[in-house]
């Protein structure tokens, strides 16, 4: 508490870009060499994610619409690849202005990392996220709040209780990269400093969300770890106002974020348009609405000679990103004063030209009208909230009453890695969301089909 008490009497002005660029590891920090080798230790986040078991998950996970059968649509991990390859591209073009800007400082060299950065922050900013899409996010949240999981609210701290009621993807990637699961070695995945910090969208506590914007950048056990993160790159804290910890969103954040934002807004409409649910004329017009007159008419030129509609769609949506790329890093460049002051409100989309900023929010629009509210969008949110509901009761009662008999089968299925006999009625409860938020849509739609007698193999 007294590092943060000195912070208040102390505290800068704006955010300095070579203390934000830090390849110190977490929980690796009295082996950290700042020396070079062949790769970057941004490079190696990158690879180390890559070859991760979360990360492969991610490929049974439901992006927006259901799993696919003969179409073809987004999972976690190939928008995760998609957003990575966005970031990197943000990322580099930012990173080229500044160093021009910056040319004559010492320590100019830092922009030449952002691109790097960015990918791999983008490449985990999903792997805490549960099973069948957000609509996950939202049945764990309910199951406190107005679920079964209500009468635990006289058992927990008043900031475990928001964690709960409140649980929120992005924190909960947080702890997957940071928690020291059993057997694992210390600091988690052991991701540097600045990695860690542009993913943590909404960088407050809990106690901080709100009813109109739930949404909070870490859980109460791990809000040391991310204190310690941001003292170090010297992100400025911003106190709640009885002393909650709450900071300045690290100047990449936006990067990684606009990175998402441009592609599932995108790349959502491509997938609906692949599906039937949205006709080609009324992408093109959606599309088209990014670009002046003069671009549009050399569009329609190059698609006179593609007669696939899906190719045709393809196409356009290569140019919306690459329009939204450009603008978003013109929007980064512009407001660095505010994003380093932390004064910045909102996203980068809102603050890109006019024109690319209606045609964004017309495709929000066509989204939530035409997408989000479909059948099949809708069935899975029934059924993934059904099922998380039914998983998370069962096993809350097991790891509370484990001498039980039914308990000690369920909680053999569980792996080691979850503290499922933490001395903590809060430890045991994030135990069983560690491993509910681990499952794949797959495994869990399984594992719920076995807790109740339907999918058992007898042998005649």
């Amino acid at each position: 508490m007294g590092v943060k008490r000195e912070e208040s009497f102390h505290r800068p002005e704006k955010m300095e870009w070579p203390r934000l660029i830090c390849d110190k590891r977490f929980g690796l920090e009295e082996y950290h060499d700042s020396k070079r080798g062949i790769r970057s230790d941004f490079l190696r986040d990158y690879d180390r994610l890559v070859f991760s078991s979360p990360f492969r998950r991610l490929q049974n996970k439901t992006q927006v619409f259901p799993l696919p059968g003969s179409i073809f649509v987004h999972n976690r991990l190939t928008h995760s690849l998609e957003v990575a390859s966005v970031g990197r591209s943000l990322a580099s073009e930012v990173g080229l202005r500044l160093s021009a800007k910056y040319a004559g400082e010492p320590w100019v060299e830092v922009f030449y990392a952002l691109g790097e950065i960015v990918s791999a922050g983008c490449l985990a900013h999903d792997l805490g996220n549960p099973p069948f899409g957000h609509s996950g996010e939202k049945a764990i949240a309910t199951f406190f709040s107005e679920g079964p999981g209500t009468v635990l609210r006289n058992e927990l701290t008043a900031a475990q209780w928001a964690d709960l009621t409140h649980f929120e993807g992005n924190a909960n990637t947080f702890r997957l990269l940071t928690h020291r699961f059993n057997g694992r070695r210390p600091g988690g995945f052991a991701m540097t400093y600045s990695m860690l910090a542009s993913i943590v969208k909404y960088p407050h506590e809990s106690l901080l969300a709100e009813a109109d914007h739930p949404k909070f950048g870490f859980f109460s056990s791990e809000k040391e770890s991310f204190v310690k993160v941001a003292s170090e790159l010297g992100m400025l804290p911003q106190p709640g106002p009885d002393g909650e910890v709450r900071y300045a969103r690290h100047p990449l954040v936006y990067l990684v974020e606009a990175a998402d934002d441009i592609c599932y807004e995108v790349m959502d409409i491509e997938d609906a348009h692949k599906l039937g649910l949205l006709a080609t004329s009324e992408v093109i017009d959606r599309f088209f609405a990014f670009f002046s007159e003069e671009r549009r008419q050399r569009m329609r030129e190059v698609m006179k000679n593609v007669s696939d509609p899906n190719e045709r769609i393809s196409y356009l949506r290569s140019g919306v990103i690459g329009r939204l790329v450009e603008v978003a890093s013109d929007a980064f460049v512009e407001n660095e004063e505010k994003i380093l002051t932390g004064t910045l409100e909102g996203s980068l989309i809102d603050h890109i030209p006019q024109r690319e900023r209606d045609a964004y929010a017309g495709c929000n629009d066509l989204s939530w009208e035409k997408i989000y509210r479909s059948s099949d969008v809708v069935d899975i949110d029934l059924a993934g909230t059904s099922i998380i509901a039914f998983l998370m009761e069962k096993l809350i009662h097991a790891v509370r009453n484990p001498e039980m008999n039914y308990s000690r089968l369920l909680l053999s299925k569980v792996p080691q890695q979850y503290e499922i006999d933490h001395p903590t009625t809060y430890g045991k409860i994030q135990a069983v969301i560690d491993h509910v938020s681990g499952m794949t849509d797959v495994y869990a739609l399984d594992l719920y089909r076995k807790l109740n007698g339907m999918s058992l193999k007898i042998n005649n």
